[in-house]
């Protein structure tokens, strides 16, 4: 399922044209954390994220697989999957959406860049347009990219059930930090 899903992503990255340089990885990390007013939040962690890094246009695809996150209690792992984001029917999360900066990121000098993205990110099937800040380090050849943002729940239909509504934050905070290579 799995390598179906990233053959996929590639599939939908086939607009990069063949000759143009990309960055990529198969392992990028992405936390959240949904904390209430009672400190039992939702908090998960997924290390199998994709991502891919067109580098002649700041053209930039992040995929995330919804079962790849893992909790601290298999029950929350279980509601998360089964209640709240329905990963049998949305299986993924996908961001499609261009470094706005990128004419002024040198990938051949190491250095820290402050950057913002635009694109259409899709979650729970509901795609929105958005605008994030984040960071690009090069790094002797390789790229890290780094965000903190928020996602509002009910923004893409993600309901929270009144019983556990103080343990649930209406907005989660994202983390993700990709370490891409360049392919070959």
């Amino acid at each position: 399922m799995k390598k179906l899903v990233f053959t996929l992503l590639f599939i939908g990255v086939a607009s990069f044209s063949f000759a143009q340089e990309k960055y990529m990885t198969r392992n990028g990390n992405v936390s959240f954390i949904a904390e209430g007013v009672v400190k039992d939040g939702v908090q998960a962690k997924n290390d199998q994220a994709a991502c891919v890094l067109n580098a002649s246009s700041g053209e930039v695809v992040f995929q995330i697989l919804i079962q790849s996150f893992q909790f601290e209690k298999a029950l929350m792992q279980e509601h998360f999957n089964e209640n709240y984001m329905e990963s049998h029917k949305f299986p993924k999360a996908m961001l499609k959406g261009k470094i706005n900066e990128w004419k002024s990121i040198d990938l051949s000098k190491n250095g820290d860049y402050k950057v913002t993205v635009t694109g259409d990110l899709t979650i729970h099937g509901v795609t929105k347009k958005v605008t994030e800040n984040g960071k690009v380090e090069v790094r002797d050849g390789k790229v890290r990219l780094t965000s903190d943002f928020g996602v509002t729940l009910a923004d893409y239909n993600i309901a929270i059930p009144k019983i556990v509504e103080d343990k649930i934050a209406k907005q989660a905070k994202v983390s993700l930090v990709m370490a891409l290579e360049k392919t070959k």
